[in-house]
């Protein structure tokens, strides 16, 4: 689940109700004027653009909404840590949450980067057993936080929202999978120009800004901080993007796309 630093948001389509109306005295009779009228979104309803409770009613919505404990973090707070009890599914309403594991060494690896309109947590929900990572606000944050029982009781209820979670498992395991390849098949530079590109998402801007650490970004691509300072160095050479303090600009996602061997 834009401000100029990167948010990626899902698009909702209003629909329109075209009506034509009769012409106006003094004007042509083949000149016809059309009346559009939009319906937006639901500004009250907190679900909107999520995935998993696309399939909901309204009214089956605004009961998992009235469910729903707010929740707010600041950056820098966890969510939950690595071996935490899977209580509660939480769904990420404004700011980004990084997906980290921590080796008994005290090294994180971060895996991905969780921003509105997604959910995170959705796991533990279903095998009923501890986080299998940490989860830490790196901007501040507002979600809301579904109950083990309140998220189960939709599952069984709604056959749509199974569907939606069996989506959701299923697009994890294959970034896993596809994570796992990439130590395999790309070297450094290759994983570095990757994780960019998935970060920028389907954006259609042809400057993205990333609002992420270097260091956050050698967790991500699975390289030392020094190593991954290079690589960005080389990319900036090249015209592929530009740093301004610690974010850093995307100017040519084609060309960071062919280094990372990604077919568009």
């Amino acid at each position: 689940m834009m401000r100029h630093d990167l948010i990626l948001t899902s698009v909702t389509r209003a629909s329109a109700h075209v009506s034509r109306s009769p012409p106006r005295a003094g004007t042509l009779s083949s000149r016809r004027e059309v009346a559009v009228e939009v319906r937006l979104p639901d500004p009250n309803d907190a679900l909107s653009g999520v995935d998993l409770f696309a399939g909901l009613a309204p009214e089956a919505r605004q009961r998992v909404i009235a469910a729903a404990v707010p929740r707010t973090y600041r950056k820098g707070q966890l969510l939950f840590v690595e071996g935490d009890p899977g209580e509660s599914l939480i769904v990420l309403r404004r700011g980004a949450v990084a997906i980290f594991r921590t080796a008994p060494t005290g090294e994180r690896a971060m895996l991905t980067v969780v921003r509105p309109p997604d959910v995170l947590g959705e796991v533990s929900l279903l095998d009923a057993s501890t986080r299998s990572a940490s989860a830490e606000a790196i901007e501040d944050c507002t979600a809301l936080a579904l109950s083990r029982a309140a998220f189960m009781d939709l599952v069984r209820s709604n056959p749509r929202m199974l569907d939606a979670v069996m989506r959701s498992l299923g697009a994890l395991i294959r970034r896993l999978t596809e994570q796992n390849a990439d130590y395999v098949f790309l070297d450094l530079p290759g994983r570095v120009a990757k994780t960019l590109v998935r970060l920028a998402g389907d954006s259609p801007a042809p400057l993205v800004t990333i609002d992420l650490t270097q260091s956050q970004l050698a967790e991500m691509a699975g390289g030392s901080r020094q190593s991954v300072n290079q690589a960005i160095g080389s990319f900036a050479n090249r015209g592929w993007l530009r740093t301004e303090g610690r974010r850093i600009v995307l100017t040519d996602l084609a060309a960071l796309r062919r280094r990372a061997g990604i077919d568009r």
